[in-house]
């Protein structure tokens, strides 16, 4: 089963008070799950790898085989693409995991959109932090 995840992590302040969103769809559109959650203190890039991480996780749980992740982090979707380094410590941390979460898939991809066409991953973000 193919599934497409727009994922989204904030920080209030860099670091500050996070959270992490994954919406996870058909590819047609329909909604099979949203999810999102308060991390505590963190940085905007360890949050939005946490968010990748929360969208792959639940991939996994719903049984997709194959899946897109859509995010409005140009860095980090470049890191995982691999067409940028990962050069700080606790990224490469995060990195390794996702890396090591996606070999699970049969097949994955990447892809970078403006923040407004990751509004739903970005409303669970704000709903979180605020609640």
């Amino acid at each position: 089963m193919r599934v497409v995840v727009n994922v989204d992590g904030g920080a209030r302040g860099n670091p500050g008070p996070a959270a992490i969103a994954a919406v996870v769809q058909e590819p047609g559109g329909g909604v099979l799950e949203e999810s999102a959650e308060r991390i505590g203190r963190a940085t905007n890039n360890v949050a939005e790898y946490r968010a990748l991480l929360l969208g792959i996780e639940r991939a996994a749980e719903i049984g997709a085989t194959e899946l897109e992740l859509v995010g409005d982090s140009e860095l980090i979707v470049r890191q995982v693409k691999g067409e940028y380094k990962v050069k700080d410590a606790t990224l490469r941390e995060l990195h390794a995991e996702v890396r090591e979460a996606l070999a699970g898939f049969d097949g994955w991809s990447i892809r970078h959109v403006r923040r407004e066409q990751n509004a739903e991953a970005d409303r669970l973000v704000n709903e979180a932090l605020d609640g």
